[in-house]
């Protein structure tokens, strides 16, 4: 039984092992009849069953009860399936090292090993995604890596130090995932079409599935032709045509790539920082031509993320009771010396939860079994892509400040008075004190003094922009 790596983006979550990767599979679920069905199949089959697909379970993994489940109670029954479906697809029975995404909240992290200490597998480490990726090709003392995921792209800045790569901040984008990119080539294709050839692949749901299957493969075909996209959807009455010149496709791309760089900007502070792009960012149309960091620019591979967790497995790999988040890898893979990690604590394996999708009632032992044991304090306040210390946080609206308006984050919400709350500590935890101001903590409409721990989720109107509470690491 060979150590398998399992890479969580929920884009395409990735197993391999030391013969390459074994399997991809996209962080979509589908319900159907008594069960689900997972990954590519369940992607295959959204737009025919809006209702009953799911792709945001890993981007929001957590206990919070679902109102529409179908059966369903919370989005961590659908991560065990989704877990179980990994292990049986392929064959994933030994010792597993986790690659996560660096906005994993601990809360997130203790709820995955949580329900992965009860699959046929056995969680050994976790190490942040973003190290993995740069350890092997790091040759600048500061770095950014960028990668996309389902529902926003991800960046981490890392630097050197010392002979060690460390993580030290992550900057997600939202608007910008995979998601995003497919639903604006949806319909700027279905404009040509319907210019083309007075056809409009969206009037039923069956034809916006295969316009929507269709679309990967001609954007790989976008690599052979450098001058426009051949597009040929076959409805099995008709086959229709139409052609979207190279130009344009980057073009409506544009302002999605504009947002990016903008925040790689932001990171890339340091002469020469090391820009590093994943494989599936960088296979974008025009992305790569995008950037403007181009001196020290490396695009890296699919399988540079399973390669380099099997290589430092010596750094990463702890024991079932003692798993720990490493965010710190050494650049000497012959060193044996310590590296930083961020304990988790979990409980022992005799302690652990017990889950599985809408059967039985382990699951809700998920929270009481891990959540408590996990340390969850926001440092930070994530709105409009700015993070905002949280001590002494005042929450305004509509409001011009003349000089300095002290910690403070400003809304623009019609019909809300101007004070809408404050964030302040107390005995070691954080609270949103709104007075009789209701507010959405985690989609469930509140008032007065709140508790807020790592991970939540606040608005002041329902159709209104998230405050995510999280935490910096170099705060």
């Amino acid at each position: 039984m060979s150590l398998k790596v399992i890479e969580l983006n929920d884009s395409a979550i990735k197993v391999g092992d030391d013969s390459g990767l074994l399997l991809q599979s996209p962080g979509f679920a589908l319900t159907a009849g008594t069960g689900l069905q997972l990954g590519e199949a369940a992607e295959q089959q959204a737009r025919l069953q809006p209702t009953d697909s799911y792709n945001k379970y890993w981007h929001e993994l957590s206990m919070e009860p679902l109102s529409h489940g179908n059966g369903i109670r919370h989005f961590a029954d659908i991560a065990y399936a989704h877990l179980m479906h990994l292990a049986e697809k392929a064959n994933i029975d030994g010792d597993v090292i986790f690659a996560v995404p660096g906005n994993f909240t601990r809360q997130q992290l203790a709820i995955l090993l949580g329900l992965a200490k009860q699959c046929p597998f056995t969680p050994l480490g976790v190490v942040d995604s973003a190290l993995a990726a740069a350890v092997s090709v790091a040759n600048s003392h500061s770095l950014i890596y960028v990668d996309i995921q389902l529902h926003q792209v991800l960046l981490t800045k890392l630097t050197i130090s010392d002979s060690a790569l460390t993580t030290e901040s992550v900057i997600q984008v939202p608007g910008v995932g995979s998601q995003n990119f497919m639903d604006l080539l949806m319909q700027v294709t279905t404009d040509l079409f319907i210019q083309q050839c007075r056809f409009n692949p969206q009037h039923n749901a069956d034809s916006e599935q295969l316009l929507y299957n269709a679309l990967p493969s001609w954007l790989q075909r976008d690599n052979e032709n450098k001058n426009s996209l051949l597009m040929e959807l076959n409805t099995g009455s008709a086959v229709h045509t139409a052609k979207m010149p190279r130009e344009s496709l980057v073009n409506n791309l544009g302002d999605y790539y504009k947002k990016i760089n903008q925040q790689i900007d932001a990171l890339a502070t340091e002469k020469n920082t090391q820009l590093l792009v994943s494989n599936a960012l960088a296979a974008l149309p025009g992305f790569v031509s995008s950037l403007k960091q181009s001196n020290n620019l490396h695009i890296l591979d699919a399988e540079t993320i399973n390669s380099a967790c099997l290589e430092s497995q010596q750094h990463i790999l702890a024991d079932a009771h003692s798993i720990h988040l490493v965010n710190t890898l050494p650049l000497d893979k012959t060193s044996s010396g310590n590296t930083d990690t961020d304990v988790l604590e979990l409980e022992s394996s005799k302690e652990s939860v017990q889950t599985s999708v809408a059967i039985n009632k382990g699951a809700d032992r998920v929270k009481t079994g891990i959540e408590e044991s996990v340390e969850t304090n926001p440092t930070h306040a994530l709105y409009s892509n700015r993070a905002i210390a949280v001590e002494k946080l005042q929450i305004k609206n509509n409001v011009i400040f003349n000089g300095d308006g002290g910690n403070a984050l400003v809304l623009s919400l019609d019909e809300l008075p101007e004070q809408l709350g404050h964030m302040e500590s107390s005995d070691g935890d954080l609270y949103l004190d709104s007075g009789s101001q209701e507010f959405y903590l985690n989609k469930k409409k509140v008032s007065g003094k709140q508790k807020l721990g790592l991970g939540d989720r606040v608005k002041f109107a329902e159709n209104a922009e998230d405050i995510q509470l999280i935490q910096v690491s170099n705060a």
